[in-house]
């Protein structure tokens, strides 16, 4: 019996631990949709130099056009970012649960996409995020009109938050 039992153990271990490859669903998802952003930023971008063509050789005005080109640029930037998300992400889990990337360790290129544990993901994707997040604003900002004096100075306000929690993001982790 106690053999038995033995057994029955390591059959449910080795299950259990082959479980782990499910996460591969979201390593490929995550690399399709990075995938994606980038081309979707990138036809954004091909847009906004159509754009750019239009106005300047083929002599059509376009109304707000200086906005919806920052707009424009701001955006595709934001997905870029987004897209970087999805492969850190994808890195990440790949390397914490099925196994090392050998070539990225012997790569001389940037280890930004080397992660040891799971904290190191979540510092390297929060930090990204925040990015997203302030891109986000930016172009919700380009697109907004003030009324008067108080708006302007909730603008300037939040513009201060924002660069106080990028100096305590950038400054918050390193020992002195």
């Amino acid at each position: 019996m106690d053999r038995f039992m033995k057994k029955l153990e390591q059959i449910f271990e080795t299950l259990l631990w082959n479980m782990r490859f499910f996460v591969l669903f979201a390593v490929i998802f995550s690399m399709i949709g990075g995938v994606v952003l980038f081309i979707v930023a990138s036809v954004d971008i091909a847009g906004v130099a159509g754009m750019v063509f239009k106005t300047y050789w083929g002599g059509v005005h376009l109304p707000k056009f200086h906005e919806d080109l920052v707009s424009g640029l701001v955006g595709a930037i934001d997905l870029y970012l987004m897209a970087i998300v999805m492969f850190i992400f994808g890195f990440g889990v790949y390397e914490l649960f099925i196994s090392k990337i050998d070539v990225a360790e012997k790569s001389a290129t940037s280890k930004i996409l080397i992660v040891h544990s799971l904290d190191e993901l979540k510092d390297k994707l929060a930090k990204v995020i925040v990015m997203v997040l302030i891109v986000s604003f930016f172009q919700r900002v380009l697109h907004t009109e003030y009324k008067d004096a108080l708006e302007m100075l909730y603008f300037a306000l939040s513009i201060l938050a924002l660069s106080i929690g990028l100096y305590f993001l950038h400054h918050g982790g390193k020992k002195k």
